[in-house]
């Protein structure tokens, strides 16, 4: 399923781990003196979530969620549905979302709304991709590695059919792929 799947390669290995260094950068500056709960979105996110904690030196503390707005379908459902929720208590903490992309904005605008409920003294997103173009919630990554095209993006954490998860770099991927 793999092989002549990637109609080209969108971000080298190289380019983003350069820029997830820089982003660490960011939010250690962001985060001077504090020390935030960082939530991994699952599963896309956990290739990004690794590679950026040990690139920053401010303390963090690990959750993971698996959250999702779509159901089975291609389409938001409008109703955010937990699989994995977090064990911390957030109330007066800096909480720090770490998600793969962004795209409608629908799923992270309902997190984000749902998260706000537990008190945290602070709520900031941090996305490895952007995709404006497709966004329909009034919800904005607080950082973001890179803004894209509204392409079919694999590789780094995202996948296709649980498929592509492991590649080094983010490739843009055919659409023969996923329209058959």
């Amino acid at each position: 399923m793999r092989k002549g799947d990637i109609e080209r390669v969108l971000l080298s290995k190289g380019k983003i781990q350069a820029r997830v260094k820089k982003v660490a950068k960011e939010l250690d500056a962001y985060y001077a003196g504090k020390s935030p709960i960082a939530i991994c979105i699952l599963k896309g996110s956990v290739v990004f979530f690794s590679d950026l904690l040990r690139a920053m030196k401010t303390p963090v503390s690990m959750e993971f969620m698996k959250v999702s707005s779509y159901g089975v379908g291609t389409q938001s459902s409008g109703k955010l549905s937990v699989g994995l929720d977090i064990l911390s208590n957030i109330e007066g903490k800096d909480v720090l979302i770490v998600e793969d992309i962004i795209d409608s904005g629908n799923t992270m605008y309902m997190l984000k709304e749902m998260l706000k409920t537990r008190n945290p003294a602070d709520i900031c997103i941090v996305s490895l991709l952007d995709k404006p173009a497709r966004r329909t919630a009034d919800i904005q990554p607080d950082f973001t590695c890179f803004k894209i095209e509204d392409e079919f993006v694999i590789g780094y954490g995202l996948d296709y059919a649980e498929d592509y998860r492991d590649l080094p770099y983010v490739g843009i991927l055919k659409r023969s792929v996923y329209k058959n």
